[in-house]
């Protein structure tokens, strides 16, 4: 079955989800050393709210300085997969910036041997390892599929809607749909830069979600959702995609 949450990107944003009886919580891991500070409040939380944590790790900096990436980000990123495993949490996502419209050959070589190590990572501490889009597109994706079996995907369907003429969300369920892992909801009225993507409630914006969850059920999707937008908007959100899609609670 499809699963709702709420994201969360701070403790009283976990609580305000929590009292929208949401199954899960996304919840922002990106400081390892403030993490550990709130282990054992995340941990209460999610039992008093008798929910589930999905991990949403953060942005790797200057795509292209390929030292940095190995000197910092990937060492951050196994800390937080293991303070997630901490947690229970068995999901998480990522951004790994990797268009290769733009990115030169030799940087998406380097970044695949490194993605490959934070997923074999992952998966020791039992946690799929999903990549979230930003510009990039199916074929992109596809490259990084090929090289790493078990690494998945989360369809950021809002992110879609920017620098495309059309819903990128297309041609992901067409191509990569079996990697689809986990799947971003919010609105926007399209555009070209960060300020655009405004993480409106859903109907808000321009983006077809009729047309696209239902493709989303009508192809057999069966896994998570989070609802990127305010906790005040999760409700009407909720609302909108249980118009196309049926849901239960299900990890």
């Amino acid at each position: 079955m499809i699963t709702i949450g709420g994201r969360a990107h701070t403790i009283e944003e976990i609580k305000k989800v929590g009292r929208l009886n949401s199954p899960f919580a996304e919840i922002s891991l990106d400081d390892p050393e403030r993490i550990k500070t709130e282990l054992v409040e995340l941990g209460e939380l999610k039992t008093e709210f008798g929910m589930y944590y999905l991990a949403h790790y953060p942005n790797a900096g200057n795509p292209n300085d390929l030292n940095n990436l190995r000197q910092n980000f990937l060492p951050k990123i196994k800390q937080l997969i293991s303070l997630s495993a901490d947690l229970d949490i068995r999901k998480g996502t990522m951004h790994f910036w990797m268009d290769k419209r733009w990115a030169e050959a030799s940087v998406i070589a380097a970044k695949i041997e490194m993605l490959a190590e934070l997923v074999d990572y992952a998966k020791s501490c039992q946690l799929v390892l999903c990549l979230e889009n930003l510009s990039a597109r199916h074929d992109s994706f596809s490259t990084f599929f090929e090289a790493i079996p078990d690494l998945r995907m989360t369809m950021d369907i809002g992110h879609g809607e920017l620098l495309s003429k059309e819903n990128t969300a297309y041609g992901f369920m067409e191509n990569v749909f079996s990697k689809i892992a986990h799947v971003h909801v919010h609105d926007n009225r399209g555009g070209n830069s960060v300020k655009d993507d405004l993480h409106l409630s859903l109907g808000d914006g321009i983006v077809d979600y009729p047309r696209i969850l239902s493709i989303l059920k009508d192809k057999g999707y069966q896994s998570t959702i989070t609802m990127e937008v305010k906790p005040e908007d999760m409700p009407h959100t909720r609302k909108e995609v249980e118009a196309y899609i049926c849901t239960g609670d299900d990890r």
